[in-house]
């Protein structure tokens, strides 16, 4: 009713696939894409892809790694290997799959951010990108210039608002492979910023999904991962009534 065409899951909280298929037949909204948890995907890369072929849904994004696994980390390399195993298990079952971006992606290693490393190593048609818009401006970057540099391998991307600067404790919830947060999300009163419906905080989203565009993003998924002040549907809509009102 708000105008979204779908919706990008992040766990399914213990339903089965025909019943999330259900719910969406019911709704009318498609299954664009869903965040698996890394040791989720390693723990059973079959039955993963099988459930998202029940559901109909054309992406699967990595979305978190932790410390070990990250850029910099000891298990970095192994991270890569089960990554690039997934996304061609992915492929031959006819999903993409993505990696959705945080900001200690962008710490740099040996000259060049981490997360360059990541798509370095990965081929693009067994890993595209799902920058989160947000993470990257955090990070210190150019959400509208960055994306340039992956032309032709985002078509899945995440916009996101906020407003405050970097600091304080981390401002992402980890999220685990049912969806649960676990307990390490920051509370308004130790972090140095907050999420804010898209198009009520600081960034200037005419450009970036300009941009965006132009390097041939297709789906943009608006996410907001705690709502401040008002219900989450209410912030839903209005990120969606702000992306009705611009033109790009």
């Amino acid at each position: 009713a708000m105008g979204y065409d779908g919706v990008e899951f992040a766990g399914f909280y213990g339903h089965t696939a025909e019943e999330v298929k259900a719910m969406l037949d019911e709704t009318g909204l498609c299954a664009i894409s869903s965040h698996v948890p890394y040791d989720s995907f390693v723990a059973d890369m079959f039955g993963t892809i099988a459930y998202h072929q029940t559901i109909g849904c054309k992406y699967i994004a990595v979305p978190f790694l932790g410390e070990e696994h990250r850029p910099g980390g000891p298990k970095f390399a192994e991270a890569l290997r089960n990554i690039g195993i997934f996304g061609k298990l992915c492929k031959a079952g006819g999903i993409q799959l993505l990696y959705h971006n945080h900001d200690f992606e962008f710490i740099t290693i040996s000259g060049q951010f981490g997360i360059q490393f990541i798509y370095d190593a990965i081929p693009a048609d067994i890993l595209e990108t799902e920058f989160d818009m947000c993470w990257v401006k955090y990070a210190g970057q150019d959400p509208a210039e960055f994306v340039k540099a992956y032309k032709g391998r985002c078509h899945v991307v995440h916009l996101k608002d906020y407003v405050g600067k970097k600091g304080g404790k981390q401002p992402y919830a980890l999220i685990q492979a049912d969806g649960k947060d676990d307990g390490t999300a920051a509370d308004s009163s130790d972090i140095a910023f907050e999420f804010r419906p898209v198009g009520h905080g600081c960034q200037d989203f005419p450009p970036i999904i300009a941009s965006c565009i132009e390097c041939g993003a297709e789906i943009f998924i608006v996410e907001q991962d705690l709502s401040v002040g008002r219900p989450p549907l209410e912030a839903a809509r209005m990120s969606r009534e702000y992306l009705k009102s611009i033109d790009y």
